[in-house]
Order: structure tokens, then sequence, then C-alpha cells
């Protein structure tokens, strides 16, 4: 995935936040305001899944198929504290 395609993606969901902006603004019914929030943190979940899998798949690999114990131990490091910072 490129950066570009993630924009795409980030700018649909701040289109998707404008429009709970303007149901908020209308005093639209609550139940479809929180339905429209979930979409948006779903849709803001992909991205992050998206990301993250090309750093694994750039970065990370690339950095365990080097000759550098110390950049491996770096990014095992890195990981592991994005997996803990998740699980909050």
């Amino acid at each position: 995935m490129e950066h570009t395609e993630v924009l795409s993606y980030l700018r649909k969901i701040e289109g998707q936040i404008r429009g709970v902006q303007k149901m908020i603004e209308e005093k639209k019914y609550c139940v479809n305001i929180l339905t429209q929030l979930h979409a948006i943190v779903g849709a803001i979940g992909n991205v992050e899944d998206k990301i993250l899998r090309k750093h694994f798949e750039n970065c990370v690999v690339s950095a365990f198929k080097g000759n550098s114990k110390k950049n491996r131990e770096e990014k095992m490091e890195e990981i592991l504290s994005l997996i803990s910072k998740f699980r909050e």
C-alpha cells in the first residue's frame, strides 16, 4: 500500500467526520450519529492495519534480513511497544 492510497482512505474518513458534524448541528437522532461514529472508528482501524502491515512487510523484514543485530533488536522492541500500546 502506498502513502497516496492511505491518504485517500483518510480523506474519506475526513468526509465522514464532517458528515457527523453536520448531523450533530442538525440535531439528528443520537443512534444514527453513534452508528456513523462506529463506522469511522472501524475505518480508522482499517487504515491502522494497512499501515502496520506495510511497516512489517518493508521496515521489519528489511531489518531482519540485514546483518545488524542492533537493528533487529530495535525493530523487535518497536513491535513489542506497539503491541503494548494497542492493547490499552
